[in-house]
Formats: structure tokens, C-alpha cells, sequence
């Protein structure tokens, strides 16, 4: 990969080139400047991968200097390694790669090229990209490079076969449980009949759209039906796979989680009213759920009011009745001094709970709200 550096010490450039170059590899230093604005104009025409950027310069300081560059080189890396701390959350609004902090270590450097690989790699897999198979919403096939689109079913009953195949995905299923699942209301044999018939037009419907590599076959003495897809992706699994990779929350990784927030685009097969699907559902929200709250954590702790208030009403787009993401709400309007915010929030979930469900507002909502409103009277 290339880099370039840019630090007022020259000292501290040229330990960072040996560090990058003799003891970590695998980094070309294509360009060390101690001026800021000639690093600025050298770079549009060297058109480097990373850039690694003190922040306490002379002139332009690190962090505008950043900015500009990001303006110029979209897909330029920045890693910020300064002797100074307090600039993290502005380090973090920029999207930056890493922050490091002065002296760097080999190890600590090779964990930032670890990272780099990492995210070049997932560029490199949209760009290139595999067929997509969506299960968020609704059933959807997504070509390379291409929009998703529906897949067009012969009937009904063949679209939740394939779907609850493919929720059952590489596990043999038994014939009794699809037809006690699908045709309950006819004998044995006919019932049978059925399922071979759906089974074809879910293989006729898969060859159509492209989709040969998916393969629903006959289990061990024909007791049932697997369904396989070799490499094709499925967005529920990829989704869960980058939640579990997120790690602990930092001011580094925090985009990170706001793109696995971003990539949740629906409830599980929720245009569907497929029963079997509601364990998984409740699953997968969970998860974005969990997800959503320790960011709303992370930017209060870092008093990004705003970026949490925007956070938490999307979480209540999709949790109307949820009491925490309200509470949360109202304690975040409190702090920038929005009364009608906080009424505003309160009158939403009395109408949700109580119009709606039946049901009371929990004592511990009630209370905070009717000290807020007595302090404020």
C-alpha cells in the first residue's frame, strides 16, 4: 500500500518511515513533509491509500488538513497519530481509519494496516460483488451490480417453501413437516402430489432468474428436501456476521456501527406473514436493537446530543412502543433545552400505550416525567 506522512517534527517522520517500511512491511512511503500545504498539493498527484497525519501542526492543523484531503482523494485512509488525546471524537466525525497515539509501536502499526486490509477488502467485495439473496422485508434477488428484484413465484405456497428452505438452508427437512406446514387440510397422497409439484416450479422459477446454484434436493431415502446455494450471499447472514465483528465501541470503530445499523434494511421476511419466520425476526431485531442502544451510549457519553437524538428516533421508527427509547429521548431534549421535544415524546407513548395497547406508562417513565414537568413549573 502507499502511504504518505505528514508531521512538523522531522524526527518523528522519519522514525514513523523506518517503523512502516523496515519493521511492520508492506508499506510504500511514497511522499514525508514536515509543510502542510505542500503535503496537500503533492498528494492530489501522488494519490496515496493512507495518509498517516499529526494533528498539532503550524498552519493547517491535522484536522483540517484532513478534511481537505478527504475532500480531494475520497478514498484516502486517514490515521491520525499525535501526542494528544482530546481529539478523538473529532478524529471519529472525520471517519478516520485509527488513531494513534505518540510514540507508535510496530504492533500497534500493524494493527492499523490490519485494519486498512480489512476495509479495503470489504470495498473490494462491493465493487466486485457476488448475487445477492435478500431476506430483509421480503424475498428479493440482488445480481452484481444490479438493484434487487422480486422473484416471481408461481404460486403462493411455492414462495414459503423456498423461503422456509432456505430459513432451514443446508439441514435436510422432512416431507411430514412441510405437509403438515402447507397442506394440512388434504390426505397423505395428494398432499404429496402438491409438494412435488411446487417443488418443480420452485426449481423452474430458480433456473429462470439464473439462480442454477441453488439446489433444492432429496435427503437420505427421500425422507425430505435440502436446500443449498454454494457461494451465493445472503444478507441476514452477512449482517449478523458484521455485528458479531464490531468489537468493543471506540471512537474509531463507531462508523463502523452506524454501517451495520445502516445495512438492516426491514424486519425479517416482513412483508410476510409466515409464523415459523417470528423467532428469527425477533432475533434480528434484537441484535439491531442491542446495536442501536450502546452507540446512543457512546454518544452521549461524548456529548454528541444531536447525532443520539437522531439515533433514537430512528430506533423508534422501528420500536414505536419501546419506554427506554422514549425516556432516552426526552432526557436528550432536556439537555438542549427542548420543553416541546420532551412533552412532545411523552404524549407519542401515552397515545401508543395506552390508546393503543390498553395498557400503562411504567412507573419509572410516569416519574421522571412528572418531576421534569414539577421542576419546570
Amino acid at each position: 500500500m502507499r502511504a504518505i506522512l505528514v508531521d512538523d517534527e522531522r524526527l518523528a517522520l522519519e522514525l514513523l518511515q523506518q517503523m512502516l517500511e523496515k519493521k511492520v512491511g508492506g508499506v510504500t512511503v511514497v511522499g514525508a513533509y514536515t509543510n502542510p500545504v505542500q503535503a496537500l498539493e503533492e498528494a492530489r498527484e501522488l494519490q496515496p491509500d493512507l495518509i498517516f497525519l499529526d494533528i498539532h501542526m503550524p498552519g493547517i492543523d491535522g484536522l483540517k488538513l484532513g478534511d481537505l484531503l478527504q475532500e480531494s482523494i475520497p478514498s484516502l485512509k486517514i490515521v491520525f497519530v499525535t501526542g494528544y488525546d482530546r481529539y478523538a471524537v473529532e478524529a471519529f466525525e472525520m471517519n478516520a481509519l485509527d488513531y494513534i497515539l505518540k510514540p507508535p509501536n510496530p504492533k500497534r502499526l500493524q494493527k492499523t494496516l490490519e485494519r486498512f486490509r480489512e476495509s479495503e477488502n470489504k470495498r473490494m467485495e462491493a465493487d466486485t460483488g457476488q448475487a445477492l439473496l435478500c431476506c430483509f422485508n421480503q424475498l428479493q434477488y440482488q445480481p452484481a451490480g444490479e438493484p434487487p428484484q422480486p422473484l416471481k413465484w408461481r404460486t403462493g405456497k411455492a414462495q414459503e417453501l423456498f423461503a422456509f428452505m432456505l430459513h432451514h438452508r443446508g439441514r435436510i427437512v422432512d416431507k411430514e413437516t412441510l405437509l403438515e406446514m402447507l397442506w394440512p387440510e388434504y390426505d397423505t397422497p395428494r398432499a404429496l402430489q402438491y409438494l412435488y409439484t411446487t417443488v418443480y416450479h420452485i426449481r423452474q422459477t430458480l433456473k429462470n432468474n439464473g439462480l442454477d446454484h441453488i439446489t433444492i434436493s432429496s435427503g437420505s431415502f427421500e425422507t425430505g428436501y435440502r436446500l443449498t446455494f454454494g457461494d451465493l450471499r445472503l444478507d441476514t447472514e452477512e449482517w449478523k456476521t458484521q455485528v458479531l465483528k464490531l468489537g468493543p465501541l471506540n471512537v474509531i470503530n463507531a462508523s463502523n456501527y452506524e454501517l451495520t445499523l445502516d445495512m438492516y434494511k426491514g424486519d425479517y421476511l416482513a412483508e410476510y406473514d409466515y409464523v415459523w419466520a417470528e423467532p428469527e425476526r425477533e432475533h434480528l431485531r434484537g441484535l439491531w436493537l442491542r446495536t442501536a442502544r450502546s452507540l446512543s451510549a457512546f454518544y452521549e457519553l461524548h456529548q454528541l446530543t444531536g447525532e443520539a437524538v437522531r439515533l433514537n428516533l430512528r430506533v423508534q421508527q422501528l420500536f414505536p412502543y419501546d419506554e427506554e427509547c422514549c425516556l432516552t429521548l426526552m432526557k436528550l431534549y432536556r439537555e438542549i433545552g427542548d420543553k416541546e421535544g420532551v412533552q412532545e415524546q411523552y404524549r407519542l407513548l401515552a397515545a401508543r400505550i395506552e390508546g393503543e395497547l390498553g395498557s400503562s406508562i411504567s412507573g419509572k417513565v410516569q416519574d421522571w416525567y412528572t418531576e421534569w414537568d414539577s421542576a419546570r413549573s
